[in-house]
């Protein structure tokens, strides 16, 4: 498994972090399989969210093993403060800790939410005290959403994040807007020495309508790639761009094994661009989202 540095705070972590959303709606004994997958194969950044579920909880069952061989981080969605307060006070509660790694600022893919996070009383406020407490070692932002690079590049003009989550795959890096603004978010992440890593790395497209074949058969908001080769040529693009530190894992289970398995099978840029050039209905996430 190779491990990148995650920016200024200078941890190595494992280029595949396992998402916590995975393990929302998932059986304790699939959790429990999943993670032994991931820990087998090399993975140590264990990522997840308030809201992803029970996720936590099954979390909290593992860290008096692994606690102090992993890097560990939770989101808050809340944008108010005390809000904000109480939900990493609850994830601790849940993950059985007494600190984590990370808090990241959940969900924030627009400027109005940036507005309502990063303002007076807001729950960047919150997650700067909860450091200052040593129950958060640092602070990061995510999102969804097209306008999510443009908006975490305005977030660290206000802040300076240790790490930014944001979305980036091959179907977004054709959007010519989309591009422009990933890549003026990495100037300034690389300016700052923060850390950057990607989510909707194997997102194939929404989920189509009307197929009752297709819909839903997996516990992800969109619809993934499940085809080996588009797996191993989705992970091998992301991971082609050294300055993202590691990718978040597809919110399911039983493509868990997959992921790793891509990660064993890299491929050049160029093959991995042929190949997923080619995929059948491919399409962004975010033409339509569910929240």
């Amino acid at each position: 498994m190779e491990h990148r540095r995650l920016g200024r705070l200078g941890r190595e972590n494992s280029v595949l972090i396992f998402g916590g959303a995975a393990l929302g709606e998932a059986t304790e004994e699939a959790s429990d399989l999943a993670m032994q997958q991931a820990l087998d194969a090399g993975v140590d950044h264990f990522d997840t969210a308030a809201d992803y579920g029970d996720s936590e909880l099954h979390y909290g069952r593992w860290m008096s093993e692994i606690r102090d061989r992993i890097f560990l981080s939770t989101k808050t969605g809340d944008r108010e403060g005390d809000a904000a307060r109480r939900s990493i006070e609850n994830s601790l509660q849940r993950l059985r800790v007494d600190s984590v790694d990370l808090i990241q600022l959940h969900a924030i893919g627009d400027l109005e939410d940036l507005d309502r996070a990063t303002g007076p009383g807001g729950s960047l406020e919150a997650a700067i005290r909860a450091k200052e407490e040593g129950l958060v070692g640092a602070i990061g932002i995510t999102g969804h959403g097209n306008e999510a690079p443009a908006t975490h590049l305005e977030a660290l003009n206000r802040y300076p994040f240790d790490t930014v989550l944001t979305p980036w795959n091959f179907i977004l890096s054709t959007d010519d807007d989309y591009r422009r603004d990933f890549e003026a978010l990495v100037a300034e992440i690389k300016r700052q020495d923060a850390g950057l890593m990607a989510i909707k790395a194997i997102s194939k497209r929404n989920w189509p309508e009307g197929d009752p074949e297709r819909d839903q058969q997996y516990t992800t908001w969109y619809e993934p790639f499940d085809r080996q080769e588009h797996i191993d040529a989705a992970v091998s693009f992301v991971l082609s761009y050294e300055e993202i530190t590691g990718i978040a894992m597809v919110g399911d289970v039983t493509l868990v094994p997959n992921m790793l398995e891509a990660n064993a099978r890299r491929m050049p840029r160029e093959r991995a661009e042929e190949i997923l050039t080619n995929a059948p209905n491919y399409s962004s996430p975010f033409i339509s989202m569910p929240f």
